[in-house]
């Protein structure tokens, strides 16, 4: 149990950095976008490779795509992972553009878990300095420390919503609760979990 709370304390300590870049963005900050294309350039581009064969095509929807979700961070709620939100812009760029091209797309979409899993050589962690380490050591520590702090209830909801990936249907059935309830509790998890972000990552 501890590892799998110390694997989704590492998996929302990515999204808490990426929704903290979000938040810089939609604050014009553009500097900040250019760091989310960085981190996830290669598996956006991985993934229309599987729709769109030929790669400076590929690279070139890859690009629309990114631009797309730059002109789209506004309306980004946080609702899902930040690349949950990014693979769906990129999927729909990759098969508007085949349609634009006179070409079939794919029937079957690629799962949004398996193109989560296409480059994991090939993300910003993987060739993080010393010091980058470091700083994602203390952002999953911190978050730990955060979970293990909240009242039961919202530490289940959020336990519930960012580590076993349940629906926020699904956590009010396990927790006998309404919907709006769930959000609630998840939505309060996050600050409480947020506000003690705020100031490493701000560092």
């Amino acid at each position: 149990m501890k590892e799998l709370a110390r694997k989704g304390a590492a998996l929302m300590g990515e999204q808490a950095v990426d929704q903290q870049l979000i938040e810089r963005i939609k604050k014009g900050e553009k500097e900040a976008f250019d760091v989310l294309v960085l981190k996830y350039q290669n598996k956006v581009v991985k993934l229309i490779s599987r729709y769109v064969h030929d790669q400076s095509e590929a690279l070139d929807v890859a690009q629309e795509a990114f631009i797309k979700a730059y002109r789209a961070i506004p309306s980004f709620r946080g609702d899902s992972a930040f690349y949950t939100w990014l693979y769906r812009i990129a999927i729909n760029t990759a098969k508007n553009h085949l349609v634009s091209q006179g070409r079939r797309p794919p029937a079957v979409d690629v799962e949004v878990l398996d193109a989560e899993q296409f480059d994991g050589s090939t993300d910003l962690k993987d060739y993080g300095t010393p010091e980058e380490y470091l700083i994602r050591d203390e952002v999953e520590k911190t978050i730990l420390e955060a979970m293990e702090a909240l009242p039961d209830d919202l530490r289940t909801a959020i336990t519930l919503r960012e580590i076993e990936g349940l629906s926020y249907e699904e956590i009010a059935d396990a927790m006998t609760c309404p919907v709006g309830t769930v959000r609630s509790r998840i939505f309060r998890a996050r600050e409480a979990i947020n506000s003690r972000l705020d100031k490493l990552l701000a560092d």
